[in-house]
């Protein structure tokens, strides 16, 4: 039977089952690559084979030879303007970066387009890179935040000097020298985090043409941000914005990958608007590896204090990122390094605070944002921190968490950021007691006394969602993001369809925004349609990044629905003649209120309001739709989790086994908790893999390493422990639902708890790692430091 709203109570809160999956698993989902529309050319992008040097000659004439090969484009040919991200900062703190569409005079990493074939077929346009002939002044590649910032190092812009586009610093505590100096215990943490790739399972790609009758050119792309990807076309192509449509068919993952402006897109859009025929561009594997954005690389140097009781008095970081060649659009540069100043001290009561972030540019693909957003990182380094001060200190810790994470709500920290109740402590006490009842405790003395090698490690974080448009503007972009848009409309027939700006990538939307809606308007599930991704049915929006599309999305379409709701409920009252406030919605109709056998189903309402309008009030407009906006004017809402992991090294491979995960979350509401269930599955599969696996790195050339699955290395199923999920339940106040965001949670976890627990397994060789992933070779050159355990006469 159709899960119904308040026939069986309230919709939200259900497993109900996605409404999508019958149409992904039976292959009837539209992706960019399913789309063949009639006369439509292939692309294709010679790209560099440098790093870094001049471009002093891109011959194509050869290319245009080869047969099936329709045109070939060089950037001086197709004339676009550059993609250029801004932050309203002093030059000191910000440098912009202009990224051509297509390489004009220089190139500054391997697998920079530099320019477009289209050909009848994707072999041919294939076959036409082979004939280009590309000639460069090689210039000496610049390949680590090291050589970046060293004296005298080539500049990647000329305009940026020592190679950095970010260099803030947003706090400084007074008098924090003097708490340093004072403290009982001070702890310092070095670590490096790999280079990674998202690895969506669908690769970017893009079907343009150019519609006639519209005067308008359509892009159907994967992206996360549809209304970003039409501003930033129109602008390349010098066309007003209503001349482009971006349209998202399914999406295969994206996890911020594709929240940013690519440029190969807009390359094969501006094709298909020359020649007048379609053209589709899909990204093979290789290119996705070696050339896509890429995220994660940072070093962080962090020192905490601590009283010899365990209470934290101060922390001191400093931050740097590589952000490769280009700031992305529209987040620029400045995302990492300022989320990982802002945000740092999480969880816990930090009263002193100094950091500064940088971000510099080298010779590598340009960075994304990518699922958690520095998070992992820095989450990883405080956790660490306090392992070694509880180390130090001689105290158990879980103990010395405990005494330092946020108890009393709302909380204002030294980052100025106020902090939302949530279950910090509650979900550290439950995760570890889970462990403890579980025997993990004693299972890693037992195997102690066998040589055998367990480590029990912990991560308590929590993730800042909802972030709204006074969030975003604290960072001082020039594109501001935040609010939400969503517009509910009823037809004759009581169905609704509901628009909404934010974009599912495989996070459910179809079904946990209709539970929304259902609910708020008491209907049948099936009743209701989400529709999203496309810039001419959608008046504007965001997208889906940063765990938003339930807090601030679902409010938008919730408020909506409340005001459809309304409208109904007026027309209702009108019939009745009797004030509206005396009506109320149930199962498909409006009740009045304390008779509830006297009812208006909706179809008879909505016959009144299209078919019959004639008959309305003065006061009510034909029809049934309604419009609502949400943002977020405070500093969002805070999830949390604890993540708890029991390890097993062994001696001879190094390789780190997994034994138990369990993940203690709080998203507030869960709309659908099976749908959060997944979103922590996954994110928990993501961040292992940037613990043990995942790193992108490059040789002196600055040649990418990981140019395919055999080189870069990705977890399958067997790697992938199974996961214990616990929930607790901090309602948001201001979101309507009480639903936090889950998007990111168990990628933000994972390396700490992961490193932690391979750091207790390694305690009594008294070697620690600090760096991810962590390596097979790193564990056992660790391991070798251990004695080997004495024999007893039974081993005799």
């Amino acid at each position: 039977m159709k899960p119904t709203a308040q026939e069986n109570g309230p919709l939200i809160g259900r497993s109900v089952t996605r409404r999508e999956d019958p149409r992904l698993l039976s292959g009837r989902g539209r992706f960019v690559d399913d789309i063949a529309l009639p006369g439509m050319l292939h692309a294709q992008f010679v790209r560099s084979t440098v790093a870094h040097g001049e471009l002093t000659a891109v011959d194509l004439t050869a290319v245009r030879s080869v047969p099936g090969v329709v045109a070939a484009f060089t950037a001086d040919d197709l004339g676009l303007g550059d993609i250029t991200a801004q932050l309203g900062r002093p030059r000191e703190e910000f440098v912009p970066t202009a990224m051509p569409v297509l390489a004009r005079d220089r190139v500054r990493y391997v697998g920079e387009p530099v320019a477009i074939v289209i050909a009848r077929d994707a072999y041919a346009a294939e076959d036409g890179l082979e004939a280009a002939r590309v000639s460069y002044a090689v210039r000496t590649p610049v390949t680590s935040e090291e050589a970046a910032l060293a004296d005298g190092a080539p500049l990647i812009h000329a305009e940026a000097p020592r190679n950095t586009l970010v260099d803030v610093s947003l706090f400084a505590t007074d008098g924090i020298d003097e708490i340093f100096a004072a403290a009982d215990c001070v702890v310092r943490v070095r670590t490096r985090t790999g280079r990674q790739n998202a690895l969506p399972l669908e690769t970017r790609g893009v079907v343009a043409h150019w519609d006639d009758r519209e005067e308008q050119l359509v892009m159907q792309t994967c992206t996360q941000v549809p209304h970003q990807v039409r501003t930033v076309a129109a602008r390349c192509l010098r066309l007003d914005e209503r001349a482009v449509r971006v349209r998202v068919p399914d999406m295969g993952g994206g996890f911020g990958l594709k929240c940013v402006v690519g440029r190969e897109e807009i390359a094969a859009a501006a094709a298909a608007r020359r020649l007048g025929r379609p053209v589709k561009w899909i990204e093979d594997r290789k290119d996705a590896l070696t050339a896509s954005f890429l995220a994660r690389e940072q070093r962080y140097d962090v020192r905490a204090a601590f009283s010899a009781d365990g209470r934290i008095l101060g922390l001191d970081a400093e931050v740097v990122c590589d952000m490769g060649a280009y700031s992305c659009y529209p987040f620029t540069a400045g995302i990492e390094p300022l989320m990982a100043s802002a945000e740092m001290p999480g969880v816990y009561t930090v009263p002193a605070y100094r950091v500064r972030g940088r971000a510099v540019t080298t010779n590598k693909a340009p960075t994304a944002p990518y699922r958690g957003v520095s998070r992992p990182q820095y989450v990883m380094v405080v956790e660490r921190l306090f392992e070694r001060a509880a180390r130090e200190l001689g105290l158990d810790p879980v103990e010395i968490r405990r005494r330092n994470v946020i108890t009393e709500f709302p909380y204002t920290g030294v980052n100025g950021i106020t902090y939302d109740p949530g279950s910090y402590l509650e979900s550290l006490n439950l995760c570890e007691r889970t462990l403890r009842d579980e025997g993990w405790y004693g299972h890693r003395s037992a195997a102690a006394a066998e040589g055998r090698h367990l480590g029990i490690g912990y991560a308590c974080f929590s993730e800042r969602t909802g972030y709204g448009s006074a969030a975003f503007a604290q960072r001082k972009m020039e594109v501001v993001p935040g609010f939400d848009i969503s517009e509910v409309r009823m037809d004759t027939s009581g169905a609704v369809t509901v628009t909404t700006g934010t974009m599912s990538h495989g996070q459910s939307h179809e079904t946990t925004m209709a539970q929304i809606v259902a609910d708020e308007l008491g209907l049948d599930l099936a009743k209701v349609r989400i529709h999203q991704g496309d810039t001419d049915r959608i008046t504007y929006g965001w997208g889906t990044f940063a765990s938003r599309s339930i807090t601030v999305g679902g409010s938008a379409v919730r408020l909506a629905a409340g005001k459809l709701g309304e409208k109904l409920r007026r027309l209702a009252a009108a019939r009745w003649d009797i004030p509206w406030e005396e009506t109320e919605l149930g199962r498909g109709e409006v009740r009045r209120r304390g008779a509830p056998s006297v009812a208006l189903p909706y179809t008879e309402l909505a016959d009144l309001a299209y078919l019959r309008a004639h008959l309305l009030p003065k006061d009510l407009e034909p029809g049934l739709t309604a419009t609502a906006t949400f943002d977020v004017f405070n500093d969002g809402t805070f999830s949390n989790a604890t993540h708890g992991v029991v390890v097993e090294l062994h001696e001879g491979t190094g390789r780190v086994e997994i034994l138990r995960y369990v993940c203690v979350e709080d998203c507030g509401v869960a709309i659908n908790p099976q749908v959060v269930e997944g979103q922590c599955r996954g994110g928990i599969a993501q961040g292992i893999a940037g613990a043990l696996f995942e790193r992108v790195t490059y040789d002196a050339q600055g040649e990418p390493s990981a140019t395919s699955f055999m080189d870069y290395k990705v977890p399958t199923a067997q790697e992938i422990p199974d996961v214990a999920i616990h929930h607790l339940e901090t309602p948001c106040a201001f979101t309507g639902t009480g639903a936090k965001g889950a998007g990111e949670g168990g990628t933000i976890g994972a390396p700490a708890a992961v490193l932690n627990a391979v750091n207790d397994a390694l305690r009594p060789t008294g070697i620690e790692l600090d760096d991810t992933p962590i390596t097979p070779e790193a564990v056992l050159t660790a391991l070798r430091r251990t004695p080997p355990p004495a024999h007893t006469e039974r081993d005799r």
